[in-house]
């Protein structure tokens, strides 16, 4: 691990914090907020890659861990990660990864703008949305003893603004690949 990966790891954890500072929306049926923090995981994946965005993560949860009010809304601690929003908490790491695998096997350079933009936004939803859910909702469901089909009802409520997030960090990672590429490249 290089001097820069490190940076870039700490520069993309403290952007996670920064996301962080947007008011949590919550929502009446579902112990779960919609925070700007779960668009980091498509940010970073797509913009640092798997290995250094999932630590970028990692760093997180472990600030969350001791303590530190890094969650939306000022929350941390460990009481944060064994409630119903700690399924999420963890996953934000392996979304984080998987997002940064699938863009760093489907982004070339010397594609077209088009094909960048889809699999950005492809490793975005995949990662992002599905991945994430899959490890989420069924925390949701056993720590809150609530059934797994109300909870992915109840979940179906976050789509559309988790589909605006990957627009967004679709957006991004792409100008961020045209002006300073930090995306790793897998055959």
């Amino acid at each position: 691990m290089t001097t820069r990966d490190l940076v870039l790891i700490a520069l993309f954890a403290a952007i996670i914090v920064v996301l962080g500072i947007i008011p949590p929306v919550t929502l009446g049926f579902i112990p779960v907020p919609i925070t700007a923090q779960s668009m980091g995981v498509m940010l970073a994946g797509c913009i640092i890659g798997a290995k250094r965005g999932a630590l970028a993560y990692v760093l997180v949860i472990l600030m969350v861990a001791i303590g530190l009010p890094v969650l939306a809304g000022g929350n941390g601690g460990l009481a944060v990660l064994v409630g119903p929003t700690g399924g999420f908490i963890f996953g934000w790491a392996i979304a984080t990864y998987v997002t940064g695998l699938i863009a760093e096997r489907t982004i070339r350079d010397g594609q077209s703008e088009a094909r960048q933009f889809a699999g950005f936004f492809i490793a975005s939803v995949v990662g992002g949305i599905v991945v994430l859910y899959a490890i989420g909702m069924p925390w949701v469901s056993v720590v809150t003893g609530t059934p797994l089909m109300a909870v992915i009802t109840g979940s179906m409520a976050f789509i559309p603004g988790d589909l605006l997030k990957a627009v967004i960090a679709t957006l991004a990672a792409r100008a961020v690949l045209s002006g300073y590429p930090l995306l790793p490249q897998r055959a």
